[in-house]
């Protein structure tokens, strides 16, 4: 009974001149206009809907698609409670005098049906345009990197450098020792992953992007760190690989342009990572600060 009054309701908007295809007009134009005005401000008020801010610039452009996202359903949410709400007390039951049927409204059954598709386009066209700009690979990167993992361990190589002995700079992990990937902020960063064995996957929670290392397969994505982006974050192996899979963690440490200039010197003059990062200044003697090696002894483990 309130889905035919409502039917007679809507016949009277019809007849006063809003016809079905000015209301999808204006149902795209709402939406539209709710995805672009959903700006960080929003996210910021209300802590992100629950999206963490990233380092990068890919980062960013995913968050805003985040946020945007969550206002514009909200604002289809609440538009859909309101109608609910207003049939159920405009239209409840007042007598039991049957109200005239309705069979179908044809214009706005189609406006019914078309409105959602509109939502939907309009989401996946913002979606596809961010995804393509996340997945871009430019010709001339600032910093290359090619990631090597392995159970149970990382070894990152950068590709545009020379070592004393002639080949590139290389860092890798050991039993005792986190890897720690010193990069550049305000630079692009470029990484061609690779694997020896099984599947892994590279991730650091901060960038807000993980990508799977397949064996035979080369993987690469890239990234822009932020100008503010320096600090010290935790990465981690998002794919389960074997027994010490959640140990397999490696820390990425972002530093100034400058700093990391002559963190490329000092390697190549011979120093270790850990070294070098310590001769820069850089606290815990150049060792990683947000995770540690895995303890392998496992009777002082027991007996503790």
């Amino acid at each position: 009974m309130a889905f035919t009054a409502l039917l007679r309701r809507q016949e009277q908007v019809v007849s006063r001149g809003l016809s079905p295809a000015r209301a999808v007009g204006l149902a795209v134009s709402a939406v539209g206009a709710t995805t672009l005005l959903a700006g960080c401000s929003v996210g910021d008020t209300f802590n992100g809907f629950g999206w963490p801010k990233g380092i990068t610039e890919q980062g960013d452009r995913m968050y805003d698609l985040w946020i945007g996202s969550v206002v514009a359903a909200l604002a289809v949410g609440v538009f859909v409670w309101g109608l609910i709400f207003w049939c159920v007390v405009r239209y409840r039951k007042r007598g039991d005098e049957l109200p005239p049927q309705t069979r179908y409204n044809m214009p706005f059954e189609i406006l019914y049906t078309v409105a959602p598709f509109v939502v939907i386009a309009v989401l996946f066209f913002y979606t596809a345009v961010i995804q393509t700009d996340v997945d871009r690979l430019s010709k001339n990167p600032d910093v290359n990197v090619e990631v090597i993992a392995s159970k149970w361990n990382w070894q990152f190589v950068y590709t545009d450098t020379k070592g004393p002995d002639g080949k590139s700079i290389i860092t890798v992990g050991s039993d005792d020792y986190i890897p720690v990937l010193v990069l550049p902020a305000g630079k692009s960063v470029q990484f061609k992953e690779t694997s020896k064995d099984v599947i892994h996957s590279f991730w650091v929670p901060d960038v807000l992007f993980k990508r799977d290392v397949i064996p035979g397969v080369e993987n690469r994505f890239e990234i822009k760190l932020k100008d503010n982006a320096a600090g010290a974050y935790v990465g981690r192996c998002a794919e389960l690989c074997g027994t010490y899979h959640s140990m397999m963690n490696f820390e990425l440490r972002v530093v100034s342009p400058e700093q990391y200039t002559r963190y490329l010197d000092l390697r190549t003059a011979g120093q270790s990572t850990p070294a070098a990062l310590a001769s820069l200044g850089f606290p815990n003697n150049g060792y990683a600060t947000t995770t540690h090696p895995f303890d392998t002894d496992r009777t002082k483990r027991s007996a503790s």
